[in-house]
């Protein structure tokens, strides 16, 4: 994997970049559809691909693990033959659904042990047994099996599960370079930065992660209860080390204003199930604010979901129908709000991009944030 880091805006961190894999090239910044059991929810590939214009998408490897398992994928011959998606996938490392379950899990210096949400049953996820697990889905950017720590945790806490995650790390890169990729091209391992909301230990934490010379890193451990203006504090003392030279990811944010304000601060990559786990709850997401599709007040408005048209359906079906649709809980409704997220999502980081590359990204992002904010 490659990154190319093409401009820095002159007022703020914000950067455009190309990341190229073995699969195709990425447009940054960028956001990662979330494909968590190998496909995103209710979206056809070719939606993907044409109405959202998805560079990348996301597998994750609890998910995958525990169904349909390893063994299916290779015979498959890794996950993108499995579920046919041609263009670059990322993997989490499980860590984060490890850590929400907190109740069916121990942690220990060896690695996880855990009970599966489906049937109860008992697993151990060890740094070494995900990096196998990683290598078996076959995805081109794979991710360092951390803890995930709480963001009200106490500083003992945090510190001592930052000693974990870092001992874990040297043995995930330990195995990742003792094996080799299985399907004929080449795995990125990007580690991930931890820390809570302490400053210091962020810092001890990317001091580590930068001297790895990963093709990539990323910050963890946000948007998991910490107050919205403590993670854009964590993200700047981060950024402040990681290399300027290698993509910077932002795992699991977050709401469209939450991505451009850590654009702003140097972030690169994005992921977050909130287009569509709340398309599905009938919230879409728009340059002029959100609406809830619930609402009774579009029950006879006959104009389109968006003028702006970012996907086919906004401009095909009114908000009349949508609100009939979501209010009976027919499947396509969700679909429809679904898919509407993501365009508007991938619809915003290219605006981004494009803002940063012409120069004037902080007075257009201003009037976004200020828009966005708005409930219609």
């Amino acid at each position: 994997m490659t990154f190319e880091l093409q401009h820095t805006d002159s007022l703020t961190n914000a950067r455009a970049g190309l990341i190229t894999t073995d699969h195709g090239t990425i447009e940054t910044p960028i956001f990662m559809p979330v494909g968590t059991q190998g496909t995103v929810k209710g979206v056809h590939f070719p939606e993907l691909e044409d109405e959202i214009q998805a560079q990348i998408i996301l597998g994750n490897t609890y998910h995958l693990y525990l169904r349909p398992g390893t063994t299916i994928l290779e015979q498959a011959g890794g996950l993108h033959r499995f579920n046919t998606w041609s263009k670059p996938i990322l993997t989490d490392s499980g860590g984060f659904q490890v850590f929400s379950l907190s109740e069916n899990r121990k942690l220990h210096e060896e690695g996880a042990l855990f009970r599966s949400h489906i049937d109860g049953s008992k697993h151990l996820f060890t740094p070494e047994k995900v990096m196998d697990i990683e290598r078996s889905i076959g995805a081109d950017i794979i991710m360092a099996f951390d803890e995930c720590c709480p963001g009200d945790a106490d500083y003992d806490y945090a510190k001592q599960s930052l000693g974990l995650t870092e001992r874990w790390l040297d043995r995930c890169f330990a195995r990742f370079n003792s094996t080799e990729p299985k399907y004929g091209y080449q795995q990125s391992l990007f580690p991930i930065v931890q820390g809570c909301t302490y400053p210091d230990l962020r810092r001890r934490a990317a001091e580590n992660v930068a001297s790895k010379g990963a093709d990539g890193n990323a910050i963890g451990g946000l948007a998991v209860g910490e107050p919205t203006e403590k993670m854009y504090e964590m993200i700047e003392v981060v950024n402040e080390i990681l290399p300027k030279d290698k993509p910077r990811y932002l795992m699991g944010v977050g709401t469209p204003i939450n991505i451009l304000e850590a654009i702003e601060r140097g972030v690169d990559m994005f992921d977050c199930i909130m287009p569509t786990r709340n398309g599905r709850n009938g919230q879409l997401f728009t340059r002029f604010g959100t609406i809830n599709m619930r609402n009774k007040k579009w029950e006879n408005d006959f104009s389109p979901i968006d003028p702006d048209g970012h996907c086919t359906a906004d401009l095909r079906y009114t908000k009349a129908y949508l609100h009939h649709l979501i209010h009976v809980k027919e499947m396509l409704g969700l679909q429809i709000a679904s898919i509407h997220n993501l365009a508007f999502y991938l619809w915003l980081v290219r605006e981004a991009r494009k803002h940063i590359l012409a120069g004037d990204f902080s007075s257009w992002k201003s009037g976004m944030v200020r828009q966005m904010a708005n409930r219609l």
